[in-house]
């Protein structure tokens, strides 16, 4: 079953709780996924979704810290709700010890060296760990690895 088929068969069952909440949340993923299929003209296969699901992720961690910093819990309780609802159609993040193992070892089979390498390194090292890994925590791990 592909994780397309998986949310929503996800939305049915939320919908037959009655579960407003979490109903509302598989709705807006859906509704990412087909704008993004309708934009592009093609069809999501999982690696695109979880790629959605990751930005959907980023822009409620984001507003999370907005509402918080002003005050608004209510707000922030709701996109903390979304977010746990998100995180479940992501695959098992890793750790940062397999982060560093892992760039580590793409920084020593690119032979990079020096900051100006990163580029390089980070197209790599996003292809490979694309929705395993928080790339705030990669990106850190590729300078920790380039300025031995």
């Amino acid at each position: 079953m592909s994780l397309k088929d998986q949310i929503t068969e996800d939305m049915k069952s939320a919908m037959r709780a009655k579960d407003s909440e979490r109903l509302s949340t598989i709705r807006m993923l859906l509704a990412a996924v087909k704008q993004k299929e309708v934009d592009e003209r093609v069809t999501v296969d999982d690696a695109a979704l979880i790629a959605i699901v990751d930005k959907l992720i980023k822009q409620r961690k984001d507003s999370i810290s907005q509402f918080t910093a002003a005050g608004r819990n209510d707000l922030a309780d709701k996109e903390t709700a979304e977010l746990k609802v998100l995180e479940i159609y992501l695959p098992q993040r890793l750790s940062a010890d397999e982060i560093a193992a892992e760039v580590a070892a793409i920084v020593a089979e690119l032979g990079a060296s020096g900051p100006g390498d990163m580029g390089k390194v980070m197209a790599a090292v996003k292809a490979k760990l694309a929705g395993r890994a928080d790339m705030g925590l990669v990106s850190a791990a590729v300078k920790a690895a380039l300025a031995k």
